[in-house]
């Protein structure tokens, strides 16, 4: 958060949370090809791109891209929903992982494979998004159940009280950070900024 990057969304997701803030992506796009999407990226300054959806590993040639990414010395920030299998792309150095674990409120807890979080290392990152006390309870549990290695991230839906959050955060203790959706913050919910 609060690094210039790059953001490449892709489109179509097999889950539909409750909350989702970009439901645009579940088919509206253009198809590109990898050279397309390098004449997108080199516009920006950044070497860090973020892969973000719709779910990018529901796309067939993401490893391609990935692949391709790297070979131009880009970093990578892999966003995914947590719902398909993150071994092949986490013990890339140049990958970092943003593993979404969906809570009880998204309606698509019961879709994780909760064995991605023992692929995780300590350059990724797991991500809950916390509507309710039910879905910071959850998350609690996961935390102490599989007891991740890398940096863990309690967002609250937007629109929810952060300050009640960060009490619940405080009143266990929890060794989590509490991330806000900076862009947000910044510029609003106007898509591409």
């Amino acid at each position: 958060m609060g690094i210039p990057t790059v953001f490449i969304r892709t489109t179509g997701c097999n889950l539909r949370c409750s909350y989702c803030d970009t439901t645009y992506a579940y088919s509206s796009g253009t198809k590109m090809s990898i050279n397309e999407i390098f004449t997108y990226i080199e516009k920006y300054p950044s070497k860090i791109v973020c892969l973000t959806g719709g779910e990018p590993l529901a796309q067939r040639g993401i490893g391609t891209l990935i692949q391709s990414l790297l070979k131009k010395h880009f970093f990578i920030c892999l966003e995914t929903n947590g719902s398909f299998s993150i071994k092949r792309f986490a013990r890339e150095k140049s990958v970092c992982v943003s593993l979404d674990m969906k809570c009880p409120s998204s309606g698509s807890s019961q879709e994780m494979l909760l064995n991605n979080i023992g692929f995780l290392t300590k350059k990724d990152q797991l991500k809950f998004i916390i509507n309710d006390k039910k879905d910071f309870l959850y998350a609690k549990e996961i935390l102490e159940r599989y007891k991740p290695l890398c940096p863990v991230f309690f967002q609250p839906v937007w629109g929810t009280d952060p300050a009640m959050l960060a009490s619940w955060i405080l009143q266990e203790g929890l060794s989590v950070r509490l991330s806000l959706q900076l862009h947000k913050l910044i510029w609003g919910t106007k898509k591409g900024v």
